[in-house]
């Protein structure tokens, strides 16, 4: 945590100090001179690439703070006779799934097929369930700012699609109705699914971590796919995302220009409602916030602002500010960034994710090969709680 915190005030001081050269090598016309644009590029990509050392660190500790904690709670009382044991929860299956893996599922105990699920697979044990979401909520921002449910079904969403009005009526005069109705959103299961191959020499190697290899493996590819999805997929055979033009957020800001400007911001915030506004933040792409960090208000001040605190994020006009590779470059008639409560997207996990052997496919090769499959929906509830800005073109957004 020191070196993190050593990190976050050398980049506060280095951004400070791009911000002053900027200020005094400018002319009046507000250009740089080839020179010093190479050198204040060159001190901005310090900036952001600290940002990427700064995140990376930040993943690791709390991975390592996950690693490190007990694997086993103490028994305080005992089993009531007749309740259901959740085989999953056990420190003997864990054991035996680990077992299993290491002799690629010859060497199986009574414990461990009791959690065989329908397709043949085995489901994941507790704990390592619990860590790889650990490892997909690091790795994906939206999974960190959405509402997570878990589902069993099809699940619906009633939504108040619209509210009764209040009227004046004068003394004795006959009360007046308005209709209230509703709405519902359906919430499904798309499948997403990770596999990965393992030399025989690492597998039987018991010095070799392979619980936590095999987590931080599919914990990334999971997350990668699903952030995607949660924000460009377009609901067909996979999540609907908040850049989506029939699912996602209103599209009700189109930049003046065909750059980003500092009325284009304020612009967005506030074409979102009021209540909204409380819990929003904005999701861009890194190559559109490199842009909007040279942009001042009217009083000459930086609109963007460094985080000082680990853990914090970057806050623009004082909203948090999160990027993701996934988020839409800047491009003529394109969506560029969201703004809004973001808990407004939920997210629907269906059940637990199960692990399978790839029996004998890369058996000639001296590999192993393991699948990890899960199944997933994503959908934004209430479009008007994201706003999403456009480029200034004639191409409609999402196209």
């Amino acid at each position: 945590m020191d070196k993190i915190n050593e990190l976050i005030e050398k980049r506060a001081k280095l951004w400070a100090e791009a911000k002053d050269f900027l200020d005094t090598h400018t002319d009046e016309d507000g250009k740089l001179s080839a020179e010093d644009a190479a050198t204040y590029e060159k001190m901005e990509a310090d900036v952001v690439d600290m940002k990427k050392s700064i995140d990376r660190l930040q993943r690791q500790a709390v991975i390592d703070n996950e690693l490190n904690k007990p694997t086993s709670k103490p028994i305080t009382n005992e089993p009531t006779a007749g309740k259901p044991v959740n085989i999953r929860a056990t420190d003997e299956y864990a054991k035996d799934m680990l077992t299993a893996m290491r002799t690629r599922f010859r060497t199986i105990s009574n414990v461990l097929q009791e959690g065989n699920d329908q397709q043949g697979g085995y489901l994941v044990p507790e704990e390592y369930d619990k860590r790889l979401i650990d490892v997909l909520t690091e790795e994906n921002i939206m999974r960190g700012l959405a509402t997570k449910i878990t589902t069993s079904g099809e699940h619906k969403i009633n939504i108040a699609a619209t509210k009764p009005a209040a009227a004046w009526i004068e003394e004795g005069e006959a009360l007046t109705f308005g209709e209230a109705t509703f709405d519902q959103i359906m919430m499904d299961a798309y499948k997403l699914h990770v596999a990965i191959k393992i030399t025989e020499e690492l597998l039987y190697d018991n010095a070799f971590n392979l619980e936590s290899y095999i987590i931080e493996q599919f914990g990334k590819a999971l997350a990668n796919a699903e952030e995607d999805a949660f924000l460009n997929g377009d609901g067909k055979g996979k999540p609907a995302g908040i850049f989506d033009t029939e699912k996602g957020g209103q599209v009700n800001t189109t930049t003046s220009g065909n750059t980003i400007s500092a009325d284009d911001i304020i612009t967005l915030i506030y074409n979102l409602k009021r209540p909204y506004r409380k819990n929003a933040a904005f999701i861009t792409n890194d190559k559109t916030l490199a842009s909007i960090r040279k942009l001042k208000d009217n009083n000459g001040v930086y609109m963007w602002q460094p985080a000082l605190t680990a853990g914090e994020p970057d806050r623009l006009m004082g909203y948090a500010v999160h990027t993701s590779e996934f988020a839409p470059e800047s491009a003529t008639g394109k969506p560029v960034m969201a703004f809004g409560d973001f808990s407004y997207y939920n997210i629907g996990d269906r059940g637990s994710r199960s692990m399978q052997e790839l029996k004998e496919l890369f058996a000639g090769n001296g590999m192993v090969g393991y699948v990890m499959k899960e199944r997933v929906d994503g959908r934004l509830i209430l479009p008007e709680a994201v706003q999403i800005m456009k480029m200034k073109g004639t191409a409609s957004a999402g196209n």
